[in-house]
């Protein structure tokens, strides 16, 4: 038992430290995780003969359980509401098209049998989103015409239909009859999406109704439900990952109370499936047995990279308005990594009989996709001008923060409000705060110390951004139907004197209470108790 742990920490630390300098050297990092695998191999230094495939795709599995779930999380459905229709178009059609394409020109050029070449072309037929994001994320790359949230839902989403196909390409190797497909594909798609949506909502009512935030148990409690929305599925032959995926991005677009820490907590959780994931590429790859795989590997990555994958794009965006040139950026960003490596291994445990060498196939399309595509993705944004220099890419994540030390707040100027009539230089604003604008009937104004306030104005405030300190402690309070302060004024509330009401987020707009403040259902009430 000492022996594998000291084991796991030594991969985990030469991992770490040779991918802290991946960026130095422009090599993407997931191509050293391959190196330092085969460097373990039965053909590296250490000589570990590990060729234990089921036991490889357990931990492979759970790894990209956690990926899906974090890719999930991560969309900002805010930005990606924008390309959500060409994302779910290319992750969907564009996925079956580009197997589809890659299918026939295996079996035309390669020879290969039907079923074989249609299982070949499934594994292989997703994008890494793991792969994406750390690219855009570690090159601050921000792309023109919305396509960096393109490429991040596309590639989050379009793992479960690859793994479907992957499953309808099982079945025709093995033989299964035609009956049981449509039935597949039914089970895959119905109970993935039931699921998923279900496990969301049900995780988001025993969160507020448990208070897990206020326990600090909230990462330990989303960790179980990634892992049930991808078991309760599977148990009845649906699409765990589609499960997963849909789990994360419902959860990761609502209000939950430690969001950052959690997107920065799975973070973590992905580098290290990421790391377990290539590193388990390199250990079971036999370098003596890539010579006879690099010409069908070769020839299959050229059909992808340059006809499957761009026909795919092409046939999907273009049709939308997109440009050539982003069509071109969003074919080369077609990395493969996680995925494949997960469903060649699954299917090599399934003990499939293959006429060719699927796992070091698959291998060496990603050890070319990661070490070409991956290092150039910069490059090519810039030659193609799809560079957005005004940009943050890091806006379209879920766990972006304006890195200022100010913030605007709204104050809506009711009729008796105690500033209706005075002058701004007449009001006491709040410490360090400055009136930038009143919005008033449809107009902008630029607020002077002798402009009066009037009934219906809203006043936006700069005021300092704020650090939480040790002596107070807010929490905030979702307000619905069923909640005792639902349609009560602040002052009918029973609330202890150390606790304080001080603001209320309804919909889009901010609210400094008084007394005679109404909470209304959907409201977020701010205390403060000291």
């Amino acid at each position: 038992m000492n022996l594998y742990l000291f084991f796991c920490a030594v991969v985990i630390l030469v991992c770490v430290l040779f991918g802290r300098f991946s960026s130095k050297v422009g090599v993407p990092a997931l191509l050293l995780f391959m190196i330092i695998g085969m460097m373990f191999g039965s053909d590296g230094i250490l000589h570990i003969n590990f060729d234990n495939y089921y036991l490889s795709e357990q931990i492979c599995s759970t790894a990209l359980i956690f990926i899906m779930f974090y890719g999930g999380f991560c969309v900002k459905w805010e930005s990606a509401r924008p390309v959500i229709v060409k994302s779910v178009l290319l992750s969907t059609l564009g996925v079956i098209l580009t197997a589809a394409i890659t299918c026939l020109l295996c079996r035309l050029v390669l020879r290969i049998s039907l079923a074989e070449s249609f299982l070949i072309a499934a594994v292989i037929s997703s994008t890494d989103a793991a792969s994406v994001f750390s690219i855009l994320r570690s090159k601050n790359l921000s792309l023109k015409h919305a396509t960096a949230p393109l490429l991040e839902i596309e590639s989050g989403s379009n793992d479960p239909v690859a793994y479907m196909l992957t499953m309808i390409g099982l079945a025709m190797v093995e033989g299964a009859g035609a009956t049981s497909i449509p039935y597949l594909i039914f089970a895959q798609i119905v109970f993935g999406l039931l699921c998923g949506i279900g496990i969301a909502f049900f995780a988001l009512w025993l969160m507020r109704r448990l208070s897990i935030e206020a326990e600090n148990l909230d990462m330990i409690f989303l960790i179980a439900i990634a892992l049930l929305a991808y078991a309760i599925p599977s148990f009845i032959n649906g699409n765990g990952y589609l499960s997963v995926y849909l789990a994360g991005i419902i959860l990761g677009n609502s209000r939950l109370k430690n969001k950052t820490s959690l997107v920065h907590f799975f973070d973590g959780i992905t580098g290290l499936a990421q790391i377990w994931l290539f590193f388990l590429l390199g250990l079971l790859a036999f370098p003596h047995k890539l010579p006879q795989a690099v010409l069908p590997a070769l020839v299959i990555a050229l059909i992808l990279n340059f006809i499957a994958r761009p026909a795919a794009v092409c046939a999907i965006l273009l049709p939308t308005g997109a440009s050539l040139r982003q069509c071109f950026l969003v074919s080369f960003a077609g990395l493969r990594g996680a995925a494949s490596i997960v469903f060649a291994i699954m299917v090599i445990a399934r003990g499939a009989a293959l006429e060719y060498d699927l796992f070091h196939i698959v291998f060496l399309i990603s050890l070319f996709s990661v070490a070409l595509q991956g290092s150039l993705l910069p490059f090519a944004a810039r030659k193609l001008q799809m560079v957005d220099y005004d940009n943050d890419v890091r806006k379209t994540f879920n766990d972006y923060q304006e890195e200022t030390a100010i913030t605007l707040m709204r104050m809506n100027i009711t009729e008796g409000h105690n500033w209706e009539n005075r002058m701004i230089k007449e009001v006491s604003l709040p410490s360090d705060s400055l009136a930038v604008m009143i919005k008033r009937d449809g107009e902008t104004l630029i607020p002077k110390g002798d402009t009066k306030i009037l009934a219906g104005d809203s006043i936006i405030l700069n005021v300092p951004y704020y650090n939480a300190e040790n002596d107070v402690k807010l929490q905030e309070i979702a307000i619905d139907k069923s909640h005792d302060w639902c349609d009560k004024k602040i002052m009918e509330l029973q609330i202890p004197q150390n606790m304080l009401v001080t603001m209320i987020r309804r919909e889009d707009e901010t609210i400094i209470p008084d007394g005679q403040t109404t909470i209304r259902h959907k409201d977020i009430v701010v205390i403060c108790e000291q």
